[in-house]
């Protein structure tokens, strides 16, 4: 499925769990790394106002469905994909590395949230091995020295998957830099899903996901920086309706 038009322009091209985690499991067994994006509309709506992070989602090998907007297109085109948050793809990934014995790294949020996920995965998931942690200092530029230096260090360390916590536009920057730097590793893009773990931050109640509302909870959260969000999003909404409309 198609979002957007010109250079903006993502397609989902992982429309299930199921594939998804197929894929996975076949670029660990033959060794080959991956980025892994997850598409909201946040992300349509920064897309065609950053070159950059367009040319970054044009790098990355899976892009799956993250929101249920996307979704909704999905199905209004007539090519519809599963609703996979990378908040909810990070256990199932893990018991996946454990299955395998590949070790992880966490990058990106700070210190204490990494840690915090991690005792929270390792008591989860017996048998994860968790081989890496860094955080970046504010400001970090993730097409900067330090940025090569940290994949460096992360492939240094033995990791074949690693968990970006950096946010839009950082962490999908970030992975495509990590495609040519560090190819044999695998960079998951998931957002706060590792602050969510580690308890630092609160993820809406299920029943709010269920019914589609965890975007209201957020914006209750954290309305200064969330609100401008989510206008800036349902604004995009009516033209990316009627290109699926007209793609059905």
């Amino acid at each position: 499925m198609k979002y957007g038009t010109g250079d903006a322009a993502v397609v989902v091209n992982v429309a299930t769990q199921a594939a998804l985690f197929q894929a996975l499991r076949e670029r660990f067994l033959k060794r080959e790394g991956f980025a892994l994006a997850t598409l909201n509309l946040d992300h349509l709506t920064k897309l065609p106002r950053d070159p950059d992070f367009a040319a970054a989602y044009g790098a990355q090998d899976l892009i799956v469905a993250d929101g249920r907007p996307v979704v909704w297109l999905s199905q209004l085109a007539k090519r519809p994909v599963e609703l996979m948050p990378g908040s909810d793809l990070i256990l199932p990934i893990c018991e996946l590395s454990a299955e395998l014995s590949l070790p992880i790294a966490f990058f990106g949020s700070d210190v204490p949230s990494l840690r915090g996920a991690a005792q929270a995965l390792q008591t989860r998931v017996p048998g994860l091995e968790i081989c890496h942690i860094a955080a970046p200092p504010m400001g970090f530029d993730p097409q900067s020295d330090a940025a090569d230096a940290a994949l460096r260090d992360i492939a240094q360390s033995g990791a074949r998957l690693c968990f970006l916590a950096l946010g839009a536009p950082k962490q999908e920057i970030f992975a495509a830099r990590g495609r040519s730097i560090a190819p044999e590793i695998g960079f998951a893009s998931i957002g706060a899903g590792l602050d969510f773990l580690a308890g630092r931050q609160r993820r809406a109640p299920r029943w709010m996901r269920v019914l589609a509302l965890e975007w209201f909870w957020r914006a209750m959260q954290s309305p200064a920086r969330m609100v401008p969000r989510y206008a800036r999003c349902f604004a995009i909404l009516p033209g990316l309706a009627l290109e699926a409309w007209r793609a059905r």
